[in-house]
C-alpha cells in the first residue's frame, strides 16, 4: 500500500502508527530523487532530513506551532507532508512546487526563505510576539503556540544566526533550536565553529552533569538552576545534554547528538522538547543524501544538480549520468581565474560557501595559499579580501548576486570608503530560473551605483568576461564588479574579435551608417538584443524571397559599463535625434537604464528617447529562466515587438511589461 498518496495534511501522518513511518519516509526519499533526477533541484540536502521532519510532524502541530526554515533548500519533505504532493512533478516550475518555503503555496509555510541564518532570529520574533499575544506556550499555558527553529548545512556559523542565538537564550519559554549537523554546508564546511563540532565530545553520566550544573546555572537567563532544568526533562535527554558545549555561552541548554535517522529516539527526544519551557538546541547528526550511495558519496555533486539518469548495471552497481548543458559562465570564470592567477601571483581569491557554484573550485586545490572559502558569511568575506588589498594584493571575492547585499556594509565601509580595489565576480545574476524570486540577482547594480569610484560591469560571453577580469585586475581606484547569469555562454559572436575594455566605453556589435535606433544592453541582454534584430530582418522578407515595405535599421552595443556610462556614445546617438533603448536583467529601479537616464540628464540630452527595458517591478517566481525572461518582457521576441511599436509610433508600453518610455 502507498502511504505517501494516503498524506494529505500532519493530521493524516499522526493517525499512522509508529510501526508505518519507515516506508513513509522510503516513499518520500523516492518521490524527491524520482523527481529530481528528471527537473533537478536540491537532492542531497532532502534526502537527509526525511526522518528528521517526518518526525517533527509527527510530534509538534504546525498548522498551529511555527516551524521556520533556514536556507529552505531542505523543505520538500515537509512540503510532501502538508497536502503539496500534487505539486512535486512540476517542482521548481510554472504552477509548481517551489523549491523553497513559500506561503503563497500553504499556510505552514511562514517565510519565504532562500538565504542563510534567517531561520533563529525570525524564531525569536514571532516567540516573542506570540508571547505578547498571550499565546506563548509555557509550562503554565499548555495550549500556546510552540516554536521550531530548523537550521542546518553549516548556516550556523553565519552572523545573523550567530546574533539569533544571542538573543535566543533570553527567552522565558519553549524555544526549540533544531541544529541539523550534516558534516556539510552546499561544500565541505569551514572555519572553527565547524571544526569544534567535529571535536564534540559529550558527558553520558548524570554524576559528571552534576559537577557543572551551578557554573553554567550562572550563565543561565534569570539565575535559573541548570539542576531544576534537568530534573524537568525527560528521562532520554538526561543522558544526552552536552558536557561543555558551545551553544551553553548563549544560555542555551543542548542535548544531543544524536541519530537524526532513528525515528523511535527523534521521536521520544522531540516530545519532551515539546514540553521543555526553556531555551533548548536538540543536536541532531544526519547524512546529507542518506538512502542513496551515489548523493551520500557525492552530496557536493548532488546537493543541487540538473537532471540525471540512474542505470544499475550489471556487475558495476549503479550509474549516475548528468544531463549536460553548454558550458556556462561559471565553469568560464574558473578557467579564467586560473589563468589570472597562474600569471598573476599577486592575485587572491575568495568565496563563501559556495565553490562549486562560482567556479573557484578550479583553483582551491591548485593554490591552497591563495583561494579560501569563508563558508557562509560574506560580510566576513569581502572584509577579509578588504585586508588583503590593504596589504597590496589582488582579491577576486566570487559570489551570487543575490548574495552581494549582505556584505553591502562591508563594500560601503571597508571597500569604497577606504578605495580599496575588492573586485566582486557576481554570478546568477538577472533572472535564475527554478531557485526563483530568493534568488534572483536583480538588485547588485543599485547597490554599487552608489559607492564612489565603483566601477560596474556585465560580461555578454566568455569572451568579454575575459576581456572584463582582465581590465579589473588593473582596476585599482575602488570596487569593481562583473555581472553574468546563471546560463550557457552564447557563441553567437565567438568568430568576432573581442576588443578590451576600456573605462567607460561600449563596444558596437551591429551598426549602420543611418540608424532608426540604437539598443543600448547591458550584460548578455545583448544576445537577446541581437535575437530581436534577427527576428526583425527575418519578419522584413516575405515567404517568397520578396521584401516588406518596412526595415528597420537598428544599431545594437554592448554597454559594458553601468558606471561610468559611455556618455560620448549618449551625445552622439541622442544629439543627432536617434531613440535608444536600453535593456537590462536588472530592476528597472536603480538599474543600468535609470544611470543612462541620469547621464543624459547631467548632459542635457533629450531623455524623452530613452526607452527602458528591464525586470518589472515585481516578483518572478519559479520556471525556465526563458520563460522569466518572456514575462519580465526582455526576451528576444520582446525585444523586437517594441521596436517594432517605437518605431511605427505606437504604444510601448503594450509591447512589454519591461519597457519604461520617457517619449
Amino acid at each position: 500500500m502507498n502511504l505517501l498518496g494516503t498524506i494529505h495534511s500532519p493530521a493524516d501522518l499522526k493517525a499512522l502508527p509508529p510501526a508505518d513511518l519507515p516506508q513513509v519516509c522510503a516513499e518520500i526519499r523516492h518521490a524527491i530523487c524520482d523527481q529530481v533526477s528528471k527537473s533537478g533541484g536540491h537532492l542531497a540536502p532532502n534526502l537527509g532530513v526525511v526522518e528528521l521532519t517526518v518526525a517533527m510532524h509527527y510530534v509538534f502541530d504546525f498548522s498551529y506551532d511555527r516551524l521556520l526554515f533556514d536556507v529552505g533548500h531542505q523543505c520538500y519533505t515537509h512540503k510532501l507532508l502538508t497536502g503539496r504532493l500534487p505539486l512535486l512533478p512540476r517542482l521548481r516550475q510554472r504552477g509548481g512546487m517551489s523549491g523553497f518555503p513559500e506561503p503563497r503555496e500553504s499556510k505552514y509555510d511562514l517565510f519565504t526563505v532562500g538565504h542563510a541564518g534567517t531561520a533563529i532570529p525570525t524564531a525569536v520574533g514571532m516567540a516573542r510576539g506570540d508571547s505578547l499575544n498571550g499565546e506563548g506556550w509555557t509550562s503554565d499555558q499548555p495550549n500556546g503556540r510552540r516554536t521550531v527553529s530548523l537550521i542546518g548545512d553549516a548556516s550556523i556559523v553565519n552572523g545573523v544566526a550567530m546574533e539569533g542565538l544571542n538573543n535566543a537564550g533570553t527567552l522565558k519559554r519553549q524555544f526549540l533550536i533544531i541544529l541539523n549537523d550534516n558534516g556539510m554546508s552546499i561544500a565541505k564546511p569551514q572555519g572553527a565553529v565547524s571544526a569544534y563540532f567535529d571535536r564534540l565530545r559529550l558527558s553520558h553520566t548524570y554524576g559528571e552533569f552534576k559537577k557543572r550544573a551551578k557554573e553554567m546555572a550562572k550563565r543561565m537567563p534569570g539565575g535559573e538552576s541548570l539542576k531544576d532544568l534537568y530534573h524537568r526533562m525527560g528521562e532520554s535527554s538526561k543522558a544526552f545534554i552536552a558536557e561543555n558545549h558551545w551553544f551553553e555561552h548563549f544560555g542555551l541548554v543542548t542535548v544531543g547528538p544524536i541519530d537524526g535517522h532513528d525515528l523511535p529516539t527523534l521521536i521520544d527526544f522531540l516530545n519532551e522538547a515539546k514540553h521543555f519551557d526553556h531555551p533548548m538546541v536538540l543536536h541532531v547528526k544526519t547524512i546529507k543524501g542518506k538512502g542513496y550511495e551515489f548523493a551520500e558519496n557525492d552530496a557536493c555533486t548532488f546537493h543541487s544538480p540538473s537532471a540525471f539518469k540512474i542505470e544499475t548495471l550489471e556487475n558495476e552497481g549503479c550509474k549516475v549520468e548528468m544531463k549536460k548543458g553548454g558550458r556556462s559562465f561559471t565553469a568560464a570564470f574558473g578557467d579564467i581565474l586560473t589563468s589570472l592567477m597562474e600569471r598573476d601571483p599577486k592575485v587572491v581569491a575568495c568565496t563563501a560557501a559556495m565553490p562549486d557554484g562560482t567556479g573557484v573550485n578550479k583553483v582551491i586545490d591548485k593554490f591552497p595559499t591563495r583561494v579560501w572559502d569563508s563558508g557562509i558569511c560574506e560580510s566576513h568575506a569581502f572584509d577579509m579580501m578588504a585586508g588583503l588589498a590593504k596589504t597590496g594584493w589582488k582579491p577576486f571575492f566570487a559570489l551570487y548576486s543575490t548574495f552581494l547585499q549582505r556584505a553591502f556594509d562591508q563594500a560601503f565601509q571597508e571597500g569604497a570608503l577606504q578605495g580599496l580595489p575588492v573586485r566582486l565576480c557576481l554570478d546568477r545574476a538577472g533572472l535564475v530560473g527554478g531557485d526563483g524570486a530568493v534568488h534572483h540577482g536583480f538588485c547588485d547594480i543599485a547597490l554599487l551605483s552608489v559607492l564612489p569610484k565603483a566601477c560596474i560591469m556585465a560580461a555578454m560571453d566568455e569572451s568579454s568576461l575575459r576581456a572584463c577580469i582582465e581590465f579589473m585586475n588593473e582596476y585599482s581606484e575602488g570596487i569593481s564588479s562583473v555581472r553574468y547569469p546563471r546560463d550557457s555562454v552564447s557563441a553567437r559572436f565567438e568568430d568576432v574579435p573581442c576588443p578590451p575594455f576600456e573605462m567607460g566605453r561600449a563596444r558596437q556589435l551591429v551598426g549602420h551608417n543611418n540608424p532608426d535606433a540604437a539598443i543600448l544592453s547591458f550584460g548578455v541582454c545583448a544576445i537577446d538584443a541581437a535575437e530581436a534584430l534577427a527576428i526583425l530582418s527575418n519578419d522584413h522578407m516575405q515567404s517568397d524571397g520578396s521584401e516588406n515595405e518596412r526595415e528597420y535599421a537598428v544599431e545594437l552595443y554592448d554597454a559594458r559599463f553601468a558606471k561610468p556610462i559611455d556618455c560620448d556614445l549618449l551625445c552622439r546617438l541622442l544629439g543627432n535625434g536617434i531613440p535608444v533603448i536600453t535593456v537590462e536583467d536588472h530592476s528597472i529601479r536603480g538599474g543600468f537604464g535609470a544611470a543612462v537616464l541620469e547621464a543624459c540628464n547631467s548632459l542635457g540630452l533629450d531623455t524623452r528617447l530613452v526607452t527602458r527595458m528591464a525586470l518589472p517591478d515585481r516578483w518572478i517566481y519559479q520556471g525556465e529562466r526563458k520563460e522569466q525572461l518572456a514575462e519580465a518582457g526582455i526576451d528576444g521576441a520582446s525585444i523586437a515587438r517594441t521596436i517594432r511599436a517605437l518605431l511605427d509610433g505606437q504604444s510601448v508600453a503594450a509591447a512589454s511589461p519591461a519597457v519604461v518610455s520617457t517619449m
